[in-house]
């Protein structure tokens, strides 16, 4: 996975929008819902069901990718608690709690509805 590297590619972004707009987004705009803290992460997670990893931690938001049932990956686990997002219905219960992460396979990552992991 590449945790790490998502604050380097949100900053990118940002300048890249200040460019093109002219205009500088602030730190309460989305940077709360797209930088989660991931000062530690927790590995060798499964999927109880296929799951798309989104955008922002809401349904409605762009799903980047899926993370299949079973397979291996991992979530940022700084604090050990979800973040607070979107309401939704997932694998069998409701919530509106989310983690941030993605599968090994891969380096597409995102918003992963809690109740689909076993945490």
């Amino acid at each position: 996975m590449k945790l790490k590297s998502l604050g380097t590619a949100l900053t990118t972004a940002a300048l890249i929008a200040t460019a093109l707009t002219g205009t500088v987004a602030t730190a309460g705009t989305a940077a709360a819902a797209t930088q989660p803290d991931c000062s530690s992460a927790l590995t060798n997670v499964k999927p109880k069901a296929t799951v798309n990893l989104r955008s922002q931690p809401k349904t409605s938001s762009t799903a980047l990718g899926t993370w299949g049932k079973g397979q291996k990956g991992g979530i940022c686990f700084g604090g050990s608690k979800p973040v607070t997002g979107g309401s939704y219905t997932a694998c069998g219960k409701s919530s509106n709690k989310w983690y941030f992460g993605g599968p090994n396979s891969t380096s597409v990552e995102g918003w992963v509805p809690a109740t689909c992991l076993p945490i």
